[in-house]
């Protein structure tokens, strides 16, 4: 019987206690995730660029 009660109390909790959020907002977090993840993309690309480019900088004047 526990696994009952505690399937119900989940139901409950799911339909009564939980806010979901609309459309508009669902939305709005959808495209703030989108810019956020463009950004750090961007960043990364620049970051991995300037690394790969001192690499190269680095091993083609030293000579080991």
């Amino acid at each position: 019987m526990n696994i009952v009660n505690s399937v119900k109390e989940s139901y409950n909790e799911l339909i009564y206690k939980v806010s979901w959020p609309t459309q508009k907002e669902l939305s709005n977090s959808t495209v703030v995730v989108l810019i956020a993840s463009l950004i750090m993309s961007a960043v990364l690309f620049v970051v991995d660029y300037a690394f790969e480019t001192v690499m190269k900088v680095i091993y083609t004047h030293v000579h080991f």
